[in-house]
């Protein structure tokens, strides 16, 4: 019998289940379930509106929300140490999901209008123009990025290319393919590209994960359990607060995920759905997440992955050559490449419905829809122009990326605590995740390199300070008035 350690992952896998059962139903008991004709139904255009099932909704968001986060973040959030398998689950069931479910359950009640939207409306005008700006730039780098790595991923596993730059026909032809799906996937119905496809596509990527799952069984595993000792092991010292909360989005919490619910919003059939859809697929997330962060702490503890290569993609290949036999390797590469791809799909598809709320132009005329996704389209290939001719500068797009990303899930977590409040229900449950991000990203910003690079208690002192004065002023100004 192969040796197995893992009682701290066992207790993050009981952290999910027991969480989700309870809280998630928690969850919908504050928002209200109501048995109304939701806007797939009301609002039908054959387009963005249009009703499917709830089976078939649920693997499309798995794969909206799942881009390359649950598995790189999970690789590189585990450095950390054990205390990994205790913060996923507990971030995943106190703020991920509450996160997810509000905000596309909130869109449902609104006519499925997006992020942006519901942001003005129920956070007003200011909030509207910053966030309209930062969502907006996230999406477009979400959507570079992934045809970025989706691209060197096909490139190196397919293709065994060594040469990424965009001097090689083979990477320009995986890109402008990529990129050409992306402006399908975007320009056509929901129900005719993503609606066929994504079921299929999510059955690989589950499959792919229980497959290096298995080999925790079959080939044995070594996690160390928590303790004093090693609540932070990171082998650059960085602090568990901000990094791990910045390093772990999607598994934990991502901002990306409010533009992927809104999507979903006009396409679910019952809201009675919307607890499975939404806060069930970020739980299933979550665990890909932890099954990929155990796997990558294997390899590391056994000396597996040279030192610097711990926390990169490269990691993948070594998961996949320790706990996946030989023969199905393939469905492993498949199914991470399959990540990027259909993450990137819907960052257009949300931009492209984010513009169009914003702009008034009715979506379900093609020539609307083109007005808009043809500067999108020139936007993305002029940032991986840039990307892969600037050395070094997609590290700095990740990095941004990361930090914009996790800013955007506090006005979320803002607006949910303005509709609960209105609805005299637990406001604090949206709330108080809501201070504790803005604290993240501002201590972020203010110690991290690509920001103020201030001292860490410093840092600590004004972001603390910051996040107490903006909770303050918006239980008075906002709360109160709502």
């Amino acid at each position: 019998m192969p040796k197995l350690k893992m009682m701290t992952f066992c207790i993050g896998i009981f952290i999910l289940i027991v969480g989700y059962v309870f809280y998630s139903r928690y969850t919908e008991s504050q928002f209200g379930v109501e048995d109304n004709p939701t806007p797939a139904y009301a609002i039908h255009d054959g387009v963005d509106f249009v009703p499917l099932s709830k089976n078939k909704n649920m693997l499309i968001h798995l794969l909206n929300i799942a881009g390359l986060g649950p598995i790189l973040g999970a690789i590189q959030g585990v450095l950390f140490g054990p205390v990994a398998f205790i913060l996923i689950p507990l971030g995943c069931i106190f703020m991920g999901g509450v996160h997810d479910y509000f905000s596309g359950m909130i869109s449902v009640r609104n006519k499925g209008i997006q992020i942006t939207e519901l942001i003005r409306q129920y956070l007003g005008n200011s909030f509207y123009a910053v966030f309209m700006l930062l969502v907006s730039v996230m999406l477009l780098l979400v959507a570079s990025v992934f045809v970025y790595t989706a691209g060197d991923l096909i490139a190196q596993r397919f293709f065994h290319q060594s040469d990424f730059s965009l001097t090689n026909p083979v990477i320009l032809a995986i890109y402008l393919l990529i990129a050409l799906y992306y402006i399908s996937a975007t320009l056509f119905p929901i129900d005719k590209i993503i609606g066929r496809f994504y079921p299929l596509f999510g059955f690989l990527l589950l499959f792919g994960t229980l497959l290096v799952l298995v080999g925790f069984f079959t080939n044995g595993i070594h996690l160390d359990n928590i303790d004093f000792s090693n609540l932070n092991v990171h082998p650059k010292d960085l602090p568990l607060i901000p990094m791990f909360f910045m390093t772990v989005s999607c598994g934990l919490l991502s901002g990306f995920h409010s533009t992927q619910s809104t999507i979903i919003s006009r396409t679910i059939g019952k809201e009675k759905d919307g607890r499975q859809i939404f806060y069930g697929m970020m739980v299933v997330e979550s665990f890909i997440a932890m099954v990929w962060a155990a796997a990558a702490y294997h390899v590391y503890s056994m000396n597996l992955v040279d030192e610097s290569l711990k926390g990169t993609a490269n990691v993948i290949n070594n998961i996949a050559d320790v706990f996946v036999l030989p023969s199905l390797v393939f469905v492993v590469t498949i199914a991470v490449v399959i990540l990027p791809v259909t993450s990137g799909d819907t960052a257009l598809r949300g931009l492209r419905m984010i513009l169009g709320d914003a702009l008034k132009l009715n979506q379900n005329k093609i020539k609307n829809r083109l007005v808009i996704i043809f500067p999108i389209a020139l936007t993305v290939l002029s940032v991986i122009f840039w990307a892969k001719s600037n050395e070094g500068s997609f590290g700095i797009v990740w990095r941004y990326f990361n930090f914009v990303n996790q800013l955007i899930s506090v006005p979320t977590f803002l607006y949910a605590s303005v509709y609960l409040y209105k609805k005299h229900k637990n406001y604090l449950m949206a709330f108080i995740p809501a201070i504790f991000y803005t604290f993240v990203t501002m201590l972020f910003i203010f110690y991290f390199d690509t920001g103020l690079h201030l001292s860490y208690h410093l840092a600590c002192l004004i972001a603390f300070f910051l996040s107490l004065f903006f909770a303050l002023w918006f239980y008075k100004f906002k709360l109160k008035k709502a």
